[in-house]
């Protein structure tokens, strides 16, 4: 059974009481046949890029499509919705990967989005922390990010939930193919 298979096989719905302000935090795998998901992960992947911390040029519909299946067909691709009171509020987009130094599969976290309107409600913690809880279910060795210089409010949220600079320091490098 692949990767795949076996996120989209776990509990859909994750309800987290007393997280939120004012409203009920749940959490849904990314089912990649459902339409509902889909359109949701398009939408706020759009939001997000669109955002300052964003700072890119939405998606266009071809790009979208093939956004969609990338993901479905990724075999360490997990994608988690935040919703809030029932609707679509946020997402992260993560991928396993493995350490050759500690021998284990670990979490990297490539995307985190909260839509604006739903900013100040604990969203971010919450999602961050149900990473986590799947992270330790799954007994990987460690969750990585990678965070904007300039983002000094995400910056924040991971260092309250224990979230540190590397040691020593690493360098995230790029090379445009």
């Amino acid at each position: 059974m692949s990767n795949k298979k076996n996120v989209t096989a776990e509990t859909n719905l994750v309800p987290l009481q007393g997280l939120g302000v004012g409203g009920n935090i749940t959490f849904e795998y990314c089912d990649f046949e459902n339409p509902a998901h889909l359109t949701a992960l398009v939408e706020l992947l759009n939001h997000y890029m669109t955002d300052p911390m964003g700072d890119a040029v939405p998606l266009n519909k071809l790009q979208q499509l093939r956004l969609v299946d990338g993901l479905a067909n990724h075999p360490s691709a997990l994608v988690l919705f935040v919703l809030y009171d029932g609707e679509f509020a946020g997402f992260s987009t993560c991928f396993v990967n493995f350490s050759t130094f500690n021998v284990k599969s670990y979490l990297y976290i490539h995307d985190i989005v909260v839509n604006n309107n739903f900013r100040g409600k604990g969203l971010g913690k919450a999602l961050m922390q149900q990473l986590a809880e799947i992270s330790k279910e799954r007994g990987y060795c460690k969750i990585t990010l990678e965070v904007r210089d300039d983002n000094s409010v995400a910056q924040g949220l991971y260092r309250s939930l224990g979230f540190e600079e590397c040691k020593p320091n690493m360098l995230f490098w790029t090379k445009k193919i």
